[in-house]
């Protein structure tokens, strides 16, 4: 595709109110690729009309130092930090080893107990960085039917991955269980989950966490046991409007509490918000380094510029040779709206390309039991709205495309790790 006139390559690079999609019907938009795979190079690749960019295709910044062969990850291992042997054998059965950076930074700081705002990027491995320490504690209080651990979320796919994230770590702490509370699925399904298997660790979304407290009887008395509030992908929550709601949460629960904030971008409401929630001893821990890469380093960026009557046939192309050179292919496709998901989804399908897509006007349930397949599986393309590009954790991805410009450049970021291992 390089000697096609009109584009052009990108250097190869070192390494959730509720949110709604788009639903406009814009033109069929742009085209960007990235292919993530443990620790192998990514390429990422886009299509956009020349006008839309705004970026110089000769510039490459260093990435982020401190990790081992260029990636985030350090050579100590789990088993230095002060945690109990259940909880390394179940971080060993998650597969995990060696700490990131991000864990090497904030877990002795949340292991003591105080106060944490971490400034670490999407798949930096901060999920186990909350999770830890939290189960840690839980671990030595009384079992009761308490709420003791809330982990809120600005969208529905990330509380699920967090709540399968919590499930293995608990592999050996059988006396813990965790929730998920989200938008789209019945309340009265919630509640009478909840009675029959209280939780000690819930995870949630802000908007369903206020139906809960207003609506749920026994709720607001549970949630007063909470030792623990983690508020991930802050700046993202304060983005789509949660604020009001999160205000309204931490009133109900107690104070003498531990908050841990992780944004990956820490702007003034940010900062507003860790005052109110935290301490005023907080820790203020800044894994971003001056300099640092926005994106991560596994990942090789291209962009392409065609006319729009291209487009189709570049994806597809894409698609077909990629396909080719790995039999167990993993891509993901992103779009800019609800529509153009379904479309390109139908066109792909049409040419016999296994699909499967998520978007708004998918039911919750119907985008769970996607996210879960695509989750598990290879040799499929998903095609998916923005839906899915915040935080949300797909492993083994070979290959990501944007088709389309995302809405700002920070979504550009969490588009691209999605296929970044937490």
């Amino acid at each position: 595709m390089s000697g096609n006139p009109g584009y052009a390559a990108v250097p190869k690079r070192q390494r959730r109110r509720r949110p709604r999609d788009a639903e406009d019907g814009s033109a069929f938009p742009r085209v960007v690729t990235s292919r993530p795979r443990g620790g192998d190079q990514v390429r990422e690749v886009a299509v956009v009309p020349a006008e839309a960019m705004d970026i110089d295709a000769g510039t490459s910044t260093n990435a982020a130092t401190g990790g081992v062969d260029g990636s985030y990850l350090i050579e100590a291992g789990f088993d230095q930090c002060a945690v109990s042997p259940l909880s390394l054998q179940g971080i060993k059965d998650a597969g995990y080893e060696r700490l990131t950076r991000v864990q090497e930074a904030t877990l002795p700081v949340i292991l003591e107990g105080k106060d944490v705002l971490a400034k670490a990027k999407t798949g930096t491995g901060k999920t186990v960085a909350f999770l830890l320490p939290a189960i840690e504690l839980l671990s030595t209080l009384p079992r009761s039917t308490s709420i003791n651990l809330l982990v809120m979320l600005p969208t529905r796919e990330l509380a699920y991955q967090v709540a399968v994230e919590a499930r293995k770590l608990l592999k050996y702490h059988s006396s813990l269980g965790v929730q998920v509370v989200i938008g789209g699925t019945k309340l009265s399904q919630e509640q009478r989950s909840m009675r029959s298997t209280p939780c000690q660790i819930l995870v949630a979304t802000p908007g369903r966490l206020i139906d809960h407290l207003e609506n749920t009887p026994g709720f607001s008395a549970r949630i007063k046991g909470v030792k623990v509030l983690v508020l991930d992908e802050a700046d993202r929550l304060l983005d789509m409007g949660f604020r009001r709601d999160i205000e309204k949460i931490i009133a109900f629960i107690p104070k003498e509490r531990q908050t841990l904030l992780f944004s990956a971008t820490v702007p003034a409401e940010v900062r507003e918000v860790s005052h109110l929630a935290m301490q005023k001893d907080y820790k203020f821990i800044n894994t971003v380094q001056e300099g640092d890469e926005e994106t991560h380093a596994q990942v090789n960026q291209m962009y392409m510029v065609a006319p729009l009557d291209l487009h189709f046939s570049i994806l597809y192309g894409v698609l077909k040779k990629h396909i080719a050179e790995d039999a167990e292919y993993k891509v993901i496709i992103f779009c800019t709206t609800a529509m153009v998901t379904k479309l390109v989804a139908e066109i792909l399908s049409q040419l016999k390309l296994n699909i499967r897509e998520i978007h708004s006007r998918k039911s919750q349930s119907a985008r769970t039991k996607v996210s879960d397949e695509f989750r598990k599986s290879k040799g499929l393309i998903l095609v998916s709205s923005d839906v899915s590009a915040r935080g949300v954790d797909y492993r083994d991805v070979s290959l990501v495309i944007q088709v389309g410009l995302p809405s700002d450049r920070q979504q550009y970021i969490h588009r691209l790790g999605v296929g970044v291992l937490e």
